[in-house]
């Protein structure tokens, strides 16, 4: 209401002779008072007299009130709606007026009015009788005060007008030329008697349906001329300003109403369907009126957040262009003006892996890097290092240290990120940390991520990288002083994280902080252990609580992707928090001291749990949709460092039952998804190493559906149909042969001891014929791939050999009938069978 009340003057003007015309239709009974009077509070000298103030408003003001409001709701055209809005604009300030009043009110005028209002105008139809201006003003008013009814503002109705208002922003007041022309013959509005004539607007034909085609026309005039000619691009400069003047209290309804859809739930994708980039990245380019102040803060909401990927992708050479003009103020403004712009600059930037192949781009970041230097260096309050430290993250999010500077430079940046965080979650009381604080120590920590691989990989050179401007290798001096400043905040990361109670689990900011530890860990496990073992507990506890469920975790999903600290952009599934810390599990599960604290506090069954959910979640997609998931075979990994390490355990705790069930169900599965081979070697890996530790017995069904897998799993790995050459690695296995081949070698010997254990299983190893195509295969070739690999394959042959007559005698067989082939030259497994 408050933009209708301002716009008192040009509702006064436009409804004084539209009272008159239709007074015989519409005569609301008006106290005789004046309305100043009224507004006063009644009698003389505003004694109150005519009643007690409710609300705001004396009897007498609410009785006229309610009889404007009447006559609203029953308004036969346009002309008695609009007569009623002035009286109560003038009668009732907004301010007075209560939340259900002013609701009564908007649903009374309805979204209807003012969309006509707005296509009238851009149509430029002779019968209204009212100049466009004039139609656009009080459309784009209506429109403002409407919309800050949430109610009002989903309305289709009013999404229908978006692209309308973003036209009026991008290119100003378009009209027909004619109509121009006519208004400067005569005086619009008045017939040529000089009489008011009635504001006809209220077409049947001015549905959403034709709101739509104005807005289709509006967008077109962007490119087009009103006489259908290419339209010019226009200079922003000062000899060249917009051919068209935009009214700033219209440009000021327009960008009030798209911010007010833009905070809705779906506001932003509203937006960006409706073509919102490109007219405010226009308006912006052609310095319209209130482009900047106002047109910028909504171009960085649209780019905040999920959006920022689908909105660069689908606009990239607008933004771009945007990006680059932006730079060039940042880069020619004064000291101070930068300081203010850097927390701007950094929402324009793209997203990291989109238009990373633009030389402009890159031109832009190389340009940013080198204003930003001095400014590092140089001494600054808090507030403004933050924002310049969160726009060098940004960059680095782009390039990472290839563009930033001499490792000098890189290794300033690092200190003061470092200080930064220490700062923050030291020694603020209570680590009570504000928004603006928590931003900068996220932005910290995106710089503390960059320099931990390069700190711990000193002497790697980064390919093609400039030496005099990219940090190409630091020493082994500066990587101790990167790797000792680190320490020290990661320090106090874990004193800030040892302070956190369940209760603030859900916190985003204590989400950044344990995932950025998290980095640390999965890089350097050998500093602090005192401190990082003390705190295993609460790292464990914290993942177990997202994995569980309970938490607001589409909160931290939303934050995540708002602070760009998250890599995936799919939906939260609460698994994200172990992905993180399962690196750093995978490591700390092989040393004996932090695994009894992982024990302590269950670990292993969360890990287990953590597979059940995420196999649960594969098993549900295509194969060709099934990609390789590194979290599922890190956690298989630490799995494996407790069953290797932890016999007891195993044996004992029911997690590991409620995993050998579930290999029993994955694997079968997992051994026709080639794209997975990776992860299938680590489930036959864990599921044989857990049955080795079984004592006798028969196999039992669940056991013998893995063992069959597992058996025709192993035997795909060597290809001998090159013979009488050397075996090779089979075509489905040679892409995955670095990362698996440990991991079948592994399986072997888990075979082996499976079949010392349980030598009933030596039955189907028969019957699945394993043991028939591996003597064939070491028949007809020459050598295996490596040496390692014969040693595994022997072990599995020996424990056959041991426990199983049957199979020694085979063994025996083809031993002596193969004087040359690759067979013959284990001489361990002679020895078992007794071959000389």
């Amino acid at each position: 209401m408050c933009s209708l009340v301002s716009c008192c003057p040009l509702l006064s003007k436009l409804v004084t002779g539209l009272i008159m015309a239709d007074s015989a239709d519409f005569t609301p009974t008006v106290n005789s008072q004046s309305p100043a009077k009224e507004e006063q509070g009644g009698g003389e000298g505003g004694g109150g007299s005519e009643g007690d103030v409710k609300g705001g408003l004396t009897d007498a003001q609410r009785g006229v009130l309610e009889k404007c409001v009447h006559a609203l709701k029953h308004a036969k055209n346009d002309s008695q709606t609009l007569a009623a809005l002035l009286l109560i604009s003038r009668l009732c300030p907004a301010s007075e007026l209560d939340k259900p009043t002013l609701r009564r009110i908007f649903e009374a005028v309805g979204l209807n009015l003012p969309a006509r209002l707005l296509v009238t105008a851009v149509r430029g139809d002779e019968n209204s009788g009212l100049p466009p201006d004039e139609l656009l003003s009080l459309g784009t008013a209506l429109l403002a005060a409407l919309s800050t009814e949430p109610d009002m503002a989903s309305s289709p109705q009013l999404l229908t007008t978006i692209p309308l208002l973003l036209g009026i922003l991008a290119n100003g007041p378009v009209f027909n030329q004619q109509k121009r022309e006519d208004r400067e013959q005569h005086q619009v509005g008045r017939s040529p008697d000089g009489e008011v004539q009635s504001a006809n607007i209220s077409n049947p034909d001015c549905n959403p349906a034709s709101v739509a085609q104005s807005a289709e026309e509006t967008e077109s005039s962007r490119k087009k001329g009103d006489d259908g000619s290419e339209a010019n691009r226009v200079s922003t400069s000062q000899e060249n300003p917009p051919s068209s003047s935009l009214d700033a209290a219209l440009a000021a309804d327009c960008y009030l109403v798209l911010t007010v859809v833009c905070a809705l739930p779906r506001g932003p994708e509203q937006l960006l369907s409706r073509g919102a980039i490109s007219a405010l990245c226009q308006a912006v380019e052609l310095n319209q009126t209130l482009s900047h102040e106002k047109g910028l803060t909504l171009l960085g909401s649209l780019l905040s957040g999920k959006n920022k990927d689908k909105a660069w992708s689908k606009h990239t050479p607008e933004l771009l262009s945007l990006l680059v003009r932006l730079s060039k103020d940042f880069c020619e403004s004064t000291d101070e003006t930068r300081l203010g712009m850097c927390g701007q600059l950094a929402q324009f930037l793209p997203p990291a892996g989109v238009a990373v192949e633009s030389e402009e781009l890159k031109a832009v970041v190389g340009r940013l890097w080198e204003i930003l230097r001095p400014m590092v260096q140089a001494k600054l309050t808090p507030r403004h290092i933050g924002s310049i430290l969160v726009l060098s993250a940004c960059l680095l999010d782009l390039y990472g240290w290839e563009m930033a500077g001499p490792p000098k430079f890189c290794c300033l940046l690092v200190n003061r990120a470092c200080v930064e965080v220490r700062m923050g979650l030291e020694e603020l009381p209570g680590n009570d940390l504000t928004p603006e604080v928590q931003h900068t120590i996220t932005g910290c920590y995106r710089i503390m991520e960059a320099a931990i691989e390069q700190a711990c990989n000193p002497g790697v050179p980064q390919a093609a990288a400039p030496s005099q401007s990219s940090i190409a290798t630091l020493s082994l001096q500066q990587s101790r002083q990167v790797l000792g400043v680190l320490e020290e905040a990661f320090s106090g990361l874990m004193y800030f994280l040892q302070q956190v109670e369940p209760s603030r689990y859900g916190d985003p900011f204590v989400f950044a902080t344990f995932r950025s530890l998290c980095s640390w860990l999965a890089e350097e496990t050998s500093c602090l252990k005192e401190e990082v073992t003390k705190l295993l507990p609460f790292l464990i506890n914290y993942t177990r609580s997202h994995l569980q469920g309970g938490l607001l975790e589409h909160s931290l999903a939303d934050w995540m992707v708002k602070m760009s600290i998250g890599e995936d952009r799919g939906a939260w599934t609460g698994r994200e928090a172990l992905r993180y810390l399962l690196p750093a599990l995978c490591h700390l599960s092989a040393e004996e001291v932090p695994r009894k604290v992982l024990l302590d506090v269950d670990t292993p069954a969360l890990l287990v749990d953590f597979l059940s959910q995420s196999w649960t979640s594969l098993r549900g997609k295509t194969s060709a949709a099934s990609t390789r998931d590194p979290s599922m075979e890190t956690a298989c990994s630490a799995l494996l460092n407790f069953t290797v390490t932890e016999p007891e355990r195993v044996r004992k705790d029911s997690c590991f039952r409620s995993l050998e069930a579930l290999l029993s169900e994955a694997l079968p599965l997992l051994v026709n998804k080639p794209r997975l081979l990776v992860l299938t070697a680590n489930c036959c890996t864990l599921g044989l190493m857990i049955g080795r530790l079984k004592e006798g017995g028969s196999v039992e069904a669940g056991q013998r559906r893995f063992l069959s897998s597992a058996l025709r799993f192993l035997r795909s790995a060597l290809d001998s149909s090159s013979s009488p050459g050397p075996a090779k690695v089979s075509l489905s296995w040679e892409d995955s042969w670095d990362d698996a081949a440990e991991l079948w070698r592994l399986s072997l010997q888990a075979l082996g001891g499976c079949t010392r254990a349980q030598p009933s299983i030596t039955t189907l190893i028969r019957e699945e014929g394993w043991l028939r195509h591996m003597l064939a295969m070491l028949h007809q070739c020459s050598a295996l791939p490596d040496q390692l690999t014969q040693d595994a394959l022997e072990e599995a042959l020996c424990a056959l050999a041991e426990r199983c007559p049957v199979c020694k005698q085979e063994i025996g067989d083809m031993m002596t009938s193969s004087s040359e082939g690759a067979l013959s030259c284990m001489k361990k497994l002679k020895k078992s069978v007794g071959v000389k």
